[in-house]
């Protein structure tokens, strides 16, 4: 999309249209664009680091489905999944910014899934739990300088905060995205799907 913080409607609106004419249509918007946001005490954040991380998180999401809407309405089979994470159900010490985004992301969902049902458009939310990669492997570094801990006793943290005693995968998630924009999932509409071993803390 656009560069973090200078998040431009009108680029949204553009690469709908482009999609509308290069795919003949749309059945299916995932909104996966995010951001890890700043980490820390919530009286040390930077405020433009606050406002970025709402930007890409869920004004990103927004702008995507109000411009999707004119392709997804004319779809027999429109879904939009929208990424939220655990931290969307769970408070996070010293993430807020992307916890509170991740919370409105629910919101959204839920809010979308019943003006939309009407029309036939089902919007669910999956929640991820830590997902493996560059991005969480930031994270946890950066909490392990906050915290003043070894990041190897941080990660060990992470890891363990799923009953299932892993990090998510891609894939997992990529599963789970694809069964709510499925016909399997037809009638499941305003959920917010955790998809994180069984998470009941995060660190």
């Amino acid at each position: 999309m656009c560069p973090v913080g200078d998040l431009d409607e009108d680029q949204v609106a553009a690469l709908m249209r482009s999609a509308g004419e290069e795919l003949g249509g749309l059945d299916v918007l995932v909104n996966n664009a995010g951001v890890a946001g700043p980490t820390g005490p919530v009286g040390e954040l930077d405020g433009q680091a606050w406002r970025a991380t709402f930007d890409v998180n869920i004004h990103g999401q927004f702008y995507a489905v109000k411009h999707a809407l004119p392709l997804l309405r004319r779809s027999e089979h429109a879904s939009v999944v929208n990424m939220s994470s655990a931290a969307g159900r769970l408070g996070m010490a010293g993430r807020s910014a992307y916890s509170a985004s991740k919370w409105a992301v629910v919101g959204l969902t839920r809010t979308l899934a019943s003006e939309l049902g009407p029309e036939g458009i089902r919007v669910n939310a999956i929640c991820p739990g830590a997902v493996d990669g560059p991005r969480i492997r930031r994270v946890i570094a950066d909490k392990a300088r906050m915290l003043d801990r070894p990041v190897e006793e941080v990660e060990t943290l992470y890891t363990g905060q799923a009953s299932l005693g892993r990090l998510v995968t891609a894939d997992d998630v990529a599963a789970t995205a694809l069964l709510l924009a499925g016909p399997g999932a037809a009638m499941v509409s305003g959920q917010a799907l955790a998809v994180d071993g069984n998470t009941e803390k995060l660190y």
